[in-house]
């Protein structure tokens, strides 16, 4: 099954011992823009953290961009996460160095060695999320959906067979929520595929996809109807 990225079959999420969803059956094909939603609490974070080894799939299988979940081990991760993108909520960039010093340092740390090649990509991916006039600014220099923009490049780097995206809108204004949105979808219909949690459910109606709906300890796709 060359075009499935992610499929979960029976599985059980754990936080430590504390089982927080039972059951999942799921599947999300290449080039799907699919939507985790949930009250807080209901366990879109460790649902997420399982997905990029954060934590280990102890029941059930599951496999994700060819990686089997349940066998995983500590020195597959890092190769597991550069077929991912992962976006999160607070951004995470380190604010002692510009723009394109962020995206270089994390194309050193996977394994890129040629300077020109380096600076090519770090062209690329700030001219695809519409920020390639910022390399030289500071990330405090920037505004929070500049900042989520940057981070969202900085998951493209690498060419991730699937982007995480952990509310990648969560800190944002509505305005910029939007804008934030219309990367994403844009880099979706360029094929890229993409599972973003989200509890922000005027996006949902904006932007109709897929939506699995996470709500006691189960997951379940929400039929919408297209506008």
């Amino acid at each position: 099954m060359p075009n499935t990225v992610l499929k979960l079959q029976d599985a059980s999420i754990f936080q430590g011992v504390n089982l927080i969803l039972s059951d999942v059956t799921l599947e999300i094909n290449k080039g799907d823009f699919v939507y985790l939603i949930g009250k807080t609490g209901s366990g879109k974070s460790s649902f997420m953290k399982t997905l990029y080894g954060d934590l280990h799939l102890k029941k059930g299988s599951g496999a994700i961009v060819n990686y089997d979940l349940p066998s995983l081990k500590e020195k597959d991760i890092p190769y597991l996460r550069r077929k991912l993108g992962v976006v999160f909520q607070d951004f995470k960039l380190l604010n002692d160095r510009n723009v394109n010093s962020n995206l270089e340092f994390v194309l050193k740390a996977t394994g890129w060695k040629d300077k020109t090649k380096i600076a090519d990509k770090i062209a690329d991916v700030l001219q695809r999320v519409g920020m390639q006039s910022k390399g030289k600014q500071f990330p405090f220099e920037l505004s929070g959906g500049e900042q989520q923009r940057i981070a969202i490049a900085r998951a493209l780097l690498n060419d991730p067979e699937l982007i995480l995206a952990d509310e990648p809108t969560g800190n944002l204004d509505p305005q910029t929520s939007v804008e934030v949105m219309e990367v994403l979808q844009d880099l979706n219909k360029k094929g890229h595929t993409i599972l973003m949690a989200t509890h922000d459910y005027a996006l949902l109606l904006k932007y109709p996809n897929k939506t699995l709906k996470l709500d006691e300890g189960k997951v379940f796709e929400v039929v919408q109807r297209k506008q």
